[in-house]
């Protein structure tokens, strides 16, 4: 008896298609995901942090930090924007453009390093008199600077052994008395011999070698640097949900016979899957401002100075996540089948679109990735407008993709719900 309830167990898991996908695809898919993001693909490595490097001293001291800064192998360091391809390179970044860069969201960091610092590169001595680098960052990213200021000691510390000797000795000898003639000879034979020594590359303890003056260009201002993030991107991962649980009504209409009807009576399916689009969008609009009118009551998100913004982002998010959820419909045959793609196909979106934890955590393909998923184009909007303050024609990239994507999306989903015309 107990083998047959078992059997008969089976057999109705490998009926139900959706309850089969929860069992063994869904983990499957999430366990990939989560290793290639924090496994490295078994390559043991974390993301480069990418960090912009101005040279304003042009010293040879300060070129060969920069020289060692680009050669970093935890850094995606860069001294110009990337060259467009066949065109020619630009030109190097100044502090202004930098701050520019960083305030755009093209790096999470920038490193500027000022004139004077060749002449006191090291900071020995209660005087520190050695000019700081100015590390400019973005704090929606709050591992970047941490990472970059850590990486600039260990990189002073392996490419200027030399400075770092000869500062040294100087202090030595303005706290000691001064030395012998003798002494200053030998000490001067042996810090000669420096730069010829190897320099290592393992990972630095020691800290503090350099003054850094650590300024936040993006959000000084603000209350909470993470809220508006996770506001859209808990906001998105839900509409999702509930665009993909309204438009299954078009699948219960189906089984029970009202969806012939409507059709007899002079209504096309296109304006039928348009009505579902229209009514999914201002149900996630009407969610989306409910969890941003929570955020601004209780967390205190900024959401009435950006209004603008916030309405053209939920009105474009709201229709590509409704076109969205018309198009499981339209593709699946039962509710359970439904059911079973959506919630697959939705929380795999959500891990590799940004909803369930940053997408700079990532590696860089798996960034890219990311962008195939509107989650990915929703948060990237709302960051924009919430965190950094930026006007509505910025946002054009991010409506664009959304909208179009809901067209395309809207267009598939009417390609197959033409079985229902021919039934």
């Amino acid at each position: 008896m107990i083998a047959a309830i078992v059997r008969n167990g089976f057999r109705a898991l490998r009926r139900d298609k959706g309850a089969l996908i929860l069992s063994f695809v869904l983990p499957i898919a999430f366990f990939s995901i989560f290793g290639m993001i924090f496994g490295g693909m078994g390559g043991g490595s974390t993301p480069r942090v990418s960090v912009l490097v101005v040279d304003e001293d042009g010293s040879a001291v300060s070129g060969r930090l920069v020289a060692a800064l680009l050669q970093e192998p935890s850094l995606d360091a860069s001294t110009h924007a990337k060259a467009k391809k066949g065109g020619p390179v630009p030109p190097d970044y100044t502090a202004a453009g930098a701050e520019a860069a960083v305030k755009q969201g093209d790096a999470p960091a920038a490193l500027i390093i000022p004139r004077g610092f060749g002449a006191h590169p090291i900071s020995f001595g209660p005087g520190r008199d050695s000019p700081p680098i100015r590390l400019l960052h973005d704090s929606s990213d709050p591992v970047a600077a941490q990472m970059v200021g850590g990486m600039l000691q260990k990189v002073v510390m392996t490419s200027l052994p030399d400075t770092m000797a000869k500062m040294g000795m100087q202090y030595f000898e303005q706290y000691s008395g001064g030395l012998t003639p003798q002494q200053r000879e030998s000490v001067e034979s042996a810090l000669s011999r420096v730069p010829n020594a190897p320099s290592q590359s393992g990972p630095r303890k020691d800290t503090g070698l350099v003054a850094l003056d650590v300024r936040d260009v993006v959000g000084e201002k603000k209350h909470n640097s993470m809220i508006s993030f996770y506001a859209a991107a808990i906001g998105v991962m839900f509409l999702l949900f509930t665009a993909s649980a309204a438009s299954g009504s078009l699948l219960d209409e189906s089984e029970s016979g009202a969806l012939d009807r409507i059709l007899s009576a002079r209504v096309s399916m296109t304006t039928l899957l348009a009505g579902k689009v229209a009514y999914s969008a201002l149900l996630a609009s009407a969610q989306l401002t409910l969890m941003f009118l929570w955020g601004a009551a209780v967390f205190h998100l900024d959401l009435f100075t950006h209004l603008p913004g916030f309405v053209v982002m939920t009105a474009a998010t709201s229709f590509a996540v409704a076109s969205f959820g018309i198009l499981l419909a339209s593709v699946s045959h039962t509710r359970a089948q439904s059911a079973g793609i959506s919630t697959l196909i939705i929380l795999t979106m959500s891990a590799l679109g940004g909803s369930m934890f940053p997408r700079y955590f990532m590696p860089a393909a798996m960034q890219k990735v990311g962008l195939l998923t509107l989650n990915a184009w929703a948060i990237d909007g709302y960051t924009k407008v919430f965190w950094r303050d930026e006007p509505i024609l910025r946002l054009a990239p991010q409506v664009a993709v959304l909208v179009g994507a809901g067209m395309v999306l809207f267009l598939i989903a009417r390609r197959f719900a033409r079985r229902w015309e021919y039934s």
